[in-house]
């Protein structure tokens, strides 16, 4: 199956981290897999955006203590032979306060190894590393990869976060660009994949409909990272299409 957890570490807010996350998560569901996705990101919580209805149970209340991992997760209804659960980050600051604390970036490093025996893939959504509980999902992570914005800015950062990931013994394995800002961003020359631009106003995900350009360029990234071969087929894409 290959590997089983990968963690997209985000280099900046607004690197479409969360984003890259979710379609990747989606492309393997797509291929009939199991996946669950872990969001690390405390401070802004974007994946908790995905999921419909009250959030009465989250992330961080698993990593306090309050709650099973199971409670945190949440089937996300998508159009995909596989599943995906998403385990999002929404609690007040209180919460979050006690849920960045050395001790429960354990927790969560134990509940990220509970999940990965039951799916077969854990996807985790990671701030830059700055705090416990990001240095935690990196270094539970079985490979790492740096997600920075197609632009001066992202090939500006990228070195310190790459610094950051080898201090905590837990290198990139490799760097993705996201075209944020539109389809005129930068090349990233380290980049070993590049995302198109995804609009505000996209469906979510996108990675569900084949046509796309989004769909294919995130399924060859995934082949990549994973180390899988997800046997799907996309038209007008010759070197990807099987």
């Amino acid at each position: 199956m290959g590997v089983s957890t990968l963690a997209f570490v985000g280099c900046t807010g607004g690197a479409g981290t969360t984003r890259l996350t979710v379609e990747t998560a989606t492309t393997l569901a797509r291929s009939g897999r199991s996946v669950a996705v872990v969001d690390a990101a405390f401070g802004t919580q974007g994946l908790a955006t995905y999921v419909g209805g009250q959030l009465d149970t989250d992330v961080t209340a698993v990593a306090v203590g309050d709650a099973p991992v199971d409670d945190a997760l949440f089937e996300w209804d998508i159009d995909a032979e596989g599943r995906v659960a998403l385990c999002p980050a929404h609690a007040p600051f209180e919460r979050l306060a006690r849920a960045k604390t050395a001790d429960s970036a354990q927790t969560l490093e134990r509940a990220i190894e509970e999940v990965a025996g039951r799916f077969d893939h854990v996807l985790l959504d990671v701030p830059p590393v700055a705090a416990n509980q990001a240095v935690a999902a990196a270094t539970t992570a079985q490979r790492r990869a740096l997600v920075i914005p197609a632009s001066q800015r992202g090939s500006d950062l990228l070195p310190r976060q790459q610094g950051r990931l080898r201090d905590i013994g837990a290198p990139a394995s490799a760097v993705v660009a996201a075209r944020v800002h539109g389809e005129d961003g930068q090349s990233i020359e380290d980049a070993a994949h590049t995302v198109p631009h995804i609009g505000a106003g996209a469906p979510r995900p996108l990675a569900t409909d084949p046509d796309t350009d989004v769909a294919p360029t995130v399924a060859a990234m995934a082949e990549d990272l994973l180390g899988v071969d997800l046997g799907l087929t996309f038209e007008d894409d010759g070197l990807f299409s099987r």
